[in-house]
């Protein structure tokens, strides 16, 4: 949370407006509780947002009232069109690279005049970390796919073990 603040605060400073997303909509509300002290605004959405009011959010939010977006990590990852943000901000990594990535791509959209930058905050010596690793894996495997080359790796059970033990 400290670092996710400091982050926060360096682009307010800056004048940037970010995405935030995590997986975890207790996450989220322990985050909204730390906004909320600090008086910065945001706008949020999660699963149970109702359709009318994840529309007026996205629309407040791009016309600029708020600073950051909290978006949890499933219900953003499609039909939002959130070029009003410079910066993608993961909490907490998901399993699946894609979904992710899917999310990052809210803000680098048609009509987005500005470089955007992506951070991913994750905690040392934790599952998170191994996630991460797996993603690299996850990366070169697609990689490999599309190449259309022969040689395509599978993650043998011994490497997948690797990835999860001393957490």
């Amino acid at each position: 949370m400290a670092t996710f603040l400091d982050i926060v605060s360096e682009l307010r400073e800056n004048k940037h407006r970010a995405l935030v997303f995590s997986q975890f909509v207790t996450h989220l509300a322990l985050v909204r509780k730390e906004l909320d002290k600090q008086g910065i605004k945001y706008q949020y959405l999660d699963g149970s947002t109702p359709q009318h009011q994840r529309e007026e959010n996205v629309r407040k939010f791009q016309s600029g009232e708020g600073e950051l977006f909290l978006i949890s990590l499933k219900a953003g990852g499609l039909g939002l069109n959130l070029t009003a943000a410079d910066f993608v901000i993961h909490l907490d990594p998901w399993w699946n690279p894609a979904v992710e990535d899917q999310a990052s791509d809210r803000a680098h959209r048609i009509g987005q005049q500005r470089p955007v930058t992506i951070y991913r905050l994750v905690a040392e010596n934790t599952i998170e970390e191994k996630i991460i690793q797996l993603h690299a894996t996850k990366r070169d495997l697609a990689d490999t796919l599309l190449e259309g080359s022969d040689m395509s790796a599978k993650i043998s059970l011994s490497e997948l073990v690797e990835l999860i033990r001393n957490v």
